[in-house]
């Protein structure tokens, strides 16, 4: 099967009018008055996707996880916090954004209801061809925006082996970006798993998704069979009976709109480096 073209310098399609396409009249007053319309890859017809991917080698894909987040939140935090920041991302530093990928390595959530859990290799293999599938298309820089830790392991074994093609990925997570920008926003024991950060960003996100009423602060209790230098095969379960990680009743909307803002900012300075950076100067080669 024959690959794409090789790049072009070309009308980008995804920046102007589809009267381009068809032919038709087109008065220059038009190129001036559009603005970039379409930053969701499934959005775009495959011509708009051509004139992108002609004229770029980036894109942005999004990934969480399905799974328990204590009893005020929606199982989907983790993929609708990263969909967002991922997509207010995109529209910020005009670069397309996939549609998120919602499961991912939680088997350790299993105990409660509604967890979808995926393994490690399955969900390694799954970013991996997506990224390829991208690859394919000209795409040699890819920003993963992750929702969720139990899929850092997994998608940094996925960076080394897709660096060995030629492909250059980053791996974004919100958190610890808010813990260095905003270190005095939230105290330690807000910042866990289901935790009044975690939630404030849903507050901000889509409040409709949360009821604080069922918010409760969890202090997580250590397992009997544990000892000092003993590592066991712990699900959350075994040390959080309601998945809280501390305290979540503190959570507010106006909190979480300014991590939210404070991250995205962080992540368009990212992108926009990585966006004019040369994939030759992203990957060393043996020095002469």
């Amino acid at each position: 099967m024959p690959k794409p073209p090789a790049r072009i310098k070309a009308f980008n399609l995804f920046t102007v009018p589809m009267q381009i396409l068809y032919h038709s009249p087109l008065n220059i007053s038009d190129f001036v008055k559009v603005k970039l319309l379409k930053i969701l890859l499934h959005e775009m017809s495959w011509a708009e996707a051509k004139g992108y991917f002609l004229k770029n080698d980036i894109a942005i894909l999004p990934v969480g996880s399905n799974e328990q987040h204590g009893p005020q939140n929606p199982l989907g935090t983790d993929h609708l916090i990263a969909k967002a920041i991922a997509e207010e991302t995109a529209k910020r530093a005009g670069v397309i954004c996939l549609q998120v990928i919602p499961f991912g390595v939680s088997s350790h959530h299993k105990q409660f209801w509604g967890t979808i859990f995926i393994s490690p290799k399955t969900f390694k293999n799954y970013v991996k061809e997506t990224c390829l599938a991208l690859n394919y298309y000209g795409i040699q820089k890819i920003v993963i925006v992750n929702g969720h830790g139990g899929n850092l392991h997994a998608l940094t074994e996925l960076a080394r082996e897709l660096r060995e093609k030629g492909i250059f990925i980053s791996v974004f997570q919100w958190w610890p970006a808010a813990s260095k920008l905003l270190p005095d926003l939230f105290k330690p024991e807000e910042r866990g798993h289901a935790g009044a950060e975690e939630t404030s960003m849903n507050l901000a996100l889509h409040p409709q998704t949360v009821n604080m009423k069922k918010a409760v602060n969890e202090e997580t209790h250590k397992h009997k069979m544990q000892t000092e230098g003993v590592t066991l095969p712990l699900d959350t379960a075994d040390y959080a009976s309601l998945g809280v990680f501390g305290i979540s009743k503190t959570a507010s909307a106006k909190k979480g709109k300014k991590v939210f803002e404070v991250v995205v900012d962080e992540l368009v300075k990212h992108v926009k480096l990585l966006k004019n950076a040369k994939i030759e100067d992203l990957m060393q080669k043996p020095k002469a």
